[in-house]
């Protein structure tokens, strides 16, 4: 894991106390709300529909057991007790009183995090396949890329006030777990023809009230040219984004209205002017921070007790089955945790919950952690000789659901609980849909199913990218949602197609239900998926399962 330099640790903390001066001017009514809002924005403070919430950075998902207490003591004292893991790798607490937010800073910055950049119009927190470093599927460990971006991205003096927000997403995988299509920039590691690893460019992704797949600007860039040619993107998009409208703003926008070969010319051409001026320094940067990402000492001894446990116990087998990826070290395993306990609220991790995993980290897997843009945790270096006391211990603080990929682990955002740019709810939407299907017995047999749900049209659910995507609006003062079918977050990626008009809040679970029974029925064999079958059929016949009377209607 990286660890600050001096630099960092000085540019942190001079950052917290010029926050701790605005905060303090704000409170003394030196500053008015107006004159505080882009000051505590640049900081990651929100104002939400009852309280500050506080957006801290967790970059490319990447935690240490030590940061995760930190941030288990930051809900005690100044939160209620939790906090919410986000679909950028963030995580955010939704209660800070103001007065108390440069205290909560300073605890940051002495486990080396912090909230800069986690809102604003600039580079946000640069996200990353949450199995990097360990997936058995990997090129390279994209880590240290995603640092050195970090480092350069931060306090960038040319984009801190970009036409609208711009986020980067990398993977080091073929295996697409990063949704670098739907990102302003997306790198996915490739390998060229001679061997050498480099990167697939991807610019004008994002989701929203426009989604847009990103398209390929460059299908193999050297590593060495990465910070210039990031540097040539974003310096265009800085030039030629719209300000006249902030939904015409995002870089996605200034690609289709100039074209993706027009926008590639002004790209290259900036960069032939920028990658003069790196000189390799960057590179020199790269080598120091590659050599803070090497692997583990992975135990090497054979594996004891785990087929045995999973004979004796069908529950433990279970969470085996759905809970496990294939790492790259023989003898271990990925450990997705979920967060999504039926009933509960997709992302929310508990006090407890942060302090249980930090010590099963320290225990089992070098202490390090992952938080997922799908809302879940991940102790990616475990040996499977453990993994019958890692299940015992989880349970514990109810983190052993064996429900990851299934269809109640579900994307939501925060909807209209919290956030004050919602019109509809979501929480309670994916709580309704999470314990309707384990009571009807039905969630194993479906079987591997994305569904992900936004509470508005700003999509933080990611629910243009579902296999089922569920969006919430407002339609005169009464919920109203919008449900798309054949949407896909990975290499794979798509944007799902709206079938129909919305159902009224308690009409959802139904229509769901209804939805998927359809699927069972007309699945080619078990193993086939849901997504796979949208594909082969076709969206009618999924249409008339959720609208039933307009398909009889039509027949007759």
């Amino acid at each position: 894991m990286y660890k600050y330099a001096d630099f960092d640790e000085a540019f942190v903390r001079t950052r917290a106390a010029q926050f701790r001066s605005q905060v303090e001017r704000r409170i003394d009514g030196s500053l008015t709300e107006d004159e505080f809002r882009p000051l505590r924005l640049m900081n990651g403070l929100y104002l939400q529909l009852h309280a500050y919430m506080l957006r801290i950075a967790i970059p490319y998902g990447t935690l240490s057991s030590r940061q995760l207490r930190q941030l288990a003591m930051i809900a005690d004292r100044w939160d209620k007790g939790y906090g919410h893991f986000t679909t950028r790798q963030n995580i955010q607490f939704n209660w800070p009183k103001l007065s108390d937010v440069p205290d909560i800073l300073d605890a940051l910055a002495s486990v080396h995090m912090h909230s800069i950049q986690t809102s604003g119009n600039t580079i946000r927190n640069v996200t990353a396949d949450h199995f990097a470093g360990a997936a058995a599927d990997e090129i390279e460990d994209p880590r240290p890329v995603a640092e050195l971006i970090r480092q350069w991205s931060t306090d960038h003096p040319e984009f801190q006030f970009l036409p609208r927000k711009f986020k980067i997403g990398i993977t080091g995988s073929p295996n697409d777990r990063a949704v670098t299509r739907a990102h302003d920039i997306g790198l996915r590691m490739v390998r060229g023809g001679s061997g050498a690893v480099g990167f697939e460019v991807i610019v004008g992704g994002g989701l929203g009230r426009t989604p847009m797949i990103g398209q390929v600007i460059r299908p193999f860039l050297k590593k060495e040219d990465l910070l210039p040619y990031l540097e040539a993107i974003v310096s265009t998009y800085n030039v030629m984004g719209r300000r006249d409208n902030k939904f015409k703003a995002r870089i996605k926008i200034t690609v289709f209205e100039n074209g993706i070969e027009a926008f590639r010319d002004a790209v290259e051409a900036r960069f032939e002017q920028v990658r003069r001026e790196f000189g390799g320094t960057d590179q020199k940067v790269l080598a120091e921070i590659e050599g803070q990402f090497a692997p583990p000492a992975f135990r090497t001894a054979p594996v004891t007790g785990y087929d045995e446990a999973r004979a004796a116990d069908p529950a433990f087998r279970s969470w085996t089955d759905t809970n496990l990826t294939a790492h790259r070290a023989p003898g271990h395993a990925i450990v997705t945790v979920s967060l999504k306990a039926h009933g509960t609220t997709p992302g929310d991790a508990t006090s407890a919950q942060m302090r249980l995993l930090a010590d099963l980290a320290d225990r089992y897997s070098h202490g390090e952690l992952r938080i997922s843009h799908e809302q879940n945790v991940i102790l990616p270096h475990v040996h499977r000789s453990d993994l019958p006391a890692l299940y015992v211990a989880l349970k514990t603080e109810g983190l052993a659901t064996a429900n990851v990929g299934l269809i109640s682990d579900i994307i939501a955002c925060p909807g209209m609980d919290y956030c004050s740019l919602a019109t509809a709810r979501s929480i309670p939407i994916a709580q309704g849909i999470a314990t309707h299907f384990k009571a009807i017995g039905l969630e194993q047999e479906i079987g591997r199913l994305k569904i992900k749900i936004s509470g508005c049209i700003n999509a933080c659910g990611h629910h243009h990218v579902g296999h089922i995507g569920i969006l919430g609006l407002d339609r005169a003062g009464v919920e109203n949602y919008q449900i798309t079918l054949g949407g896909d977050h990975t290499e794979r990626a798509a944007i799902g197609d709206k079938v129909g008009p919305g159902f009224a809040y308690d009409q959802v679970v139904p229509a769901i239900e209804r939805l998927l029974r359809a699927y069972l029925a007309l699945r080619d064999h078990p193993a086939e998926t849901f997504i796979d079958a949208f594909r082969r059929l076709g969206p009618d016949p999924f249409k008339a399962a959720l609208y039933p009377e307009e398909a009889a209607r039509d027949a007759a």
